[in-house]
C-alpha cells in the first residue's frame, strides 16, 4: 500500500469535515439574513408608525391615545433593540464558524498539497523502475551478432 493510499482516508475526513463545516457556515449565514430582515422590518414599521402618530398629533389626539402611541413605541423601541442584540450575536456567531471552516480549509489544502507530493514521487519511482524493467529486458534481447 502506498503512502497516498494510506493518507487517502485521513483526507476523506478532513475534507467532510471541511464541507460540513461550509454547510453550517451557509446556515449561520442564511440566520444573520433573517435577523437583519427582522430588524429592517422592526425599523420600517416604527418608521411607518411614527408617521401615523405625527399625523394623528396634528389632527388633535386625546391624552389617553397619545399615551397609548408612545408605550407602543417604546415597545417597538424595545423590540429594536433587541433585535440589534440577536444581530450582532448571530454575526460573531457566523463569524465564529467562518474561522473554522477557514482552518478546516487549510487543513484539506494541506493535506491535498502532501497526497500530490507523494503522488508525484511515487509516479517518479514508478517510472524509474519501468525504465529500469525495459532496460534490463533490452539487455536480455540481445542479438546473436554481438555475441
Amino acid at each position: 500500500m502506498t503512502r497516498t493510499q494510506r493518507l487517502k482516508p485521513v483526507q476523506d475526513v478532513v475534507e467532510n469535515a471541511e464541507k460540513r463545516l461550509a454547510q453550517s457556515l451557509a446556515v449561520h449565514e442564511r440566520r444573520v439574513l433573517e435577523a437583519e430582515n427582522k430588524l429592517q422590518e422592526l425599523t420600517r414599521y416604527r418608521g411607518e408608525y411614527e408617521s401615523q402618530y405625527t399625523q394623528r398629533v396634528g389632527n388633535g389626539i386625546g391624552v389617553l391615545e397619545l399615551r397609548d402611541y408612545q408605550a407602543f413605541l417604546a415597545r417597538l423601541s424595545d423590540a429594536m433593540r433587541q433585535q440589534q442584540a440577536v444581530v450582532q450575536r448571530v454575526r460573531a456567531d457566523r463569524d465564529a464558524e467562518r474561522l473554522r471552516w477557514q482552518d478546516a480549509a487549510r487543513r484539506v489544502k494541506a493535506i491535498d498539497h502532501v497526497v500530490t507530493t507523494w503522488q508525484t514521487e511515487e509516479r517518479k519511482v514508478a517510472d524509474r523502475r519501468e525504465q529500469r524493467d525495459t532496460d534490463e529486458r533490452g539487455q536480455r534481447k540481445k542479438p546473436d551478432y554481438f555475441a
